[in-house]
């Protein structure tokens, strides 16, 4: 089987699931991991601009794509070519299992991907019982962008324990963030994510610094590791596990 990959955090599943490193031909250049299994596999452009003529001349059996990642152009253009997609939607860590499932039983690598989605599963039911704090997770800078509970990385934090308001219930799942937003909803602390733009501690603390002038809240802020809040499939066993610890020790903290 010949597969592109158009999904980074998939590719990193399709070598945890077991697919056979010859059998990926090609990928984006942020599919990066495992270091050793993309090395030396054609690049062929971004998850919003992919080169439809490279991954023809190719010829792949199945592409790997995800709804929200990856533009509907792409996907139709490939329908054109009769192109085998597979297609990923998640918006909450309850839907990799199944996800898994699937794409295990269309790579053939059906066993590593019923491990995993029988270690998530447990996972998701081990929530923690009391609320942590009531955060709001940082993605981009200028302008200030923050995740919405209605969206992966939203629910995965809300899964783990911390609270995630939804500042803008009709909006896509990004809002634009506000100082008003952040007092209005009284938020506690803001998580500041390493991708897509990476947060340095001092642009947190100089929003905190503004919320407190115009009489709001003392608000803290620690630096995240963006991967673990962003990237799904068998990379969220260990988004569970990393922000449930972090959740935990946020809550020690404020004891």
């Amino acid at each position: 089987m010949r597969i592109v990959s158009l999904v980074p955090s998939l590719t990193k599943t399709l070598a945890d699931l077991g697919l056979p490193k010859e059998h990926l031909v090609g990928r984006t250049p942020w599919c990066i991991y495992p270091e050793e299994y993309v090395l030396d596999i054609p690049v062929v452009g971004g998850t919003k601009t992919p080169n439809i003529g490279k991954i023809i001349a190719l010829n792949p059996d199945l592409v790997i794509m995800d709804r929200e990642e990856n533009p509907l152009e792409v996907f139709n253009e490939l329908d054109k070519n009769e192109i085998e997609r597979f297609v990923s939607e998640v918006v909450s860590p309850k839907d990799v299992p199944d996800m898994l499932r699937l794409l295990g039983e269309k790579i053939d690598c059906k066993e590593l991907s019923e491990t995993f989605a029988a270690k998530i599963e447990l996972e998701l039911d081990r929530k923690n019982e009391d609320n942590g704090p009531k955060v709001a997770a940082m993605i981009w800078h200028e302008p200030l962008m923050c995740v919405s509970p209605t969206r992966y990385s939203g629910s995965l934090l809300e899964q783990c324990g911390f609270i995630v308001p939804d500042f803008e219930p009709d909006g896509n799942g990004y809002p634009v963030v506000t100082t008003n937003h952040l007092i209005e909803h009284d938020i506690e602390g803001m998580l500041l994510s390493s991708e897509p733009h990476n947060f340095a501690l001092e642009e947190g603390e100089a929003i905190s610094e503004r919320v407190a002038l115009e009489g709001g809240q003392h608000i803290w802020n620690v630096c995240i590791d963006g991967e673990a809040l962003t990237w799904f499939g068998t990379h969220t066993l260990y988004g569970l596990k990393h922000f449930k610890a972090l959740c935990e020790d946020l809550k020690m903290r404020a004891s």
